[in-house]
């Protein structure tokens, strides 16, 4: 009778299987079921980033066109963040605070430090990038908020998962757009609105995913509004393709990949790698 080792010496070629050899077969052991609400419910995430990103780029726009001013963007800003702040506190209780050991001190002085930072190099960024066309400055800035869109952290264990790297371009995306307005103070209201909506934004995202699913749903909503009614006023047909991105997104996306799960047919068996689940730390020492 054949048997499933390799010491024995056994009258069988030796790609020979008996009809045993399928009884271990397994399908499907690690497929996920998925619903179809809780897909929308975290594709939330991608909306709201695509939506900062539209955001982000119709405030330069404005900006650039000499339609907002900056000091009405760093007031209206300014505001936005002190709210954000008190909401930040109030989701938890101020757990997550008390938790980490940071003091309300602390970050005032972290902010203020980052604004006479930015502030004091604003003449620079300015005109950081003179000597570039601006055709490329453009292209660069395209790219790197792409870039931005791929590598930032929707909640997914991947290898190609990197907030730093993701915060990074989009900053970079930032200073390149910054130094394409008017004057200095542009420039430095533009660097420090980027860092709110890429750097502080995400962060109460996922303190109200994770502590009101509802307020986060709607806030999810009411920001899409906002930024496809931004959208509408410079270009209506760019708003319509924009809704339509975010449709898909949002319905159709999690659709396909629940039907996509039902044709899901992966095989385990006896034929797979061996898999060494015993701990051998011991013989490393």
């Amino acid at each position: 009778r054949w048997q499933k080792v390799l010491y024995e010496r056994q009258p069988f070629p030796d790609n020979y299987v008996d009809q045993r050899f399928l009884e271990e077969l397994r399908k499907n052991v690690h497929a996920r079921q998925y619903r179809y609400r809780a897909v929308v419910f975290q594709s939330g995430a991608v909306v709201q980033q695509l939506c900062s990103v539209c955001v982000f780029v119709l405030t330069w726009w404005y900006m650039d066109a000499g339609l907002l001013s900056p000091q009405s963007l760093f007031g209206a800003a300014l505001l936005s963040s002190l709210l954000g702040y008190v909401l930040f506190d109030a989701v938890d209780g101020g757990a997550g605070r008390w938790a980490s050991g940071r003091t309300r001190w602390a970050d005032l002085k972290s902010t203020l430090v980052f604004a006479a930072f930015t502030y004091g190099f604003s003449p620079v960024l300015k005109t950081l990038t003179e000597s570039i066309s601006t055709d490329t400055i453009y292209a660069m800035s395209a790219l790197m908020l792409l870039g931005h869109l791929i590598f930032f952290d929707y909640g997914a264990n991947a290898a190609i998962v990197s907030s730093t790297l993701s915060l990074n371009m989009a900053i970079f995306a930032s200073v390149c757009l910054a130094s394409r307005l008017p004057r200095a103070l542009h420039a430095f209201v533009m660097v420090t609105f980027a860092m709110q909506i890429f750097a502080l934004w995400p962060v109460l995202q996922k303190k109200l995913k994770a502590r009101t699913p509802r307020c986060y749903v709607a806030v999810t909503v009411l920001f899409a509004l906002a930024a496809l009614a931004a959208l509408a006023t410079v270009s209506s047909v760019g708003a319509v393709l924009f809704a339509s991105l975010l449709l898909a997104v949002s319905c159709l996306c999690p659709y396909c990949l629940i039907r996509l799960q039902l044709l899901k047919d992966n095989i385990h068996g006896p034929w797979d790698e061996a898999e060494i689940k015993e701990d051998l730390s011991r013989f490393l020492m």
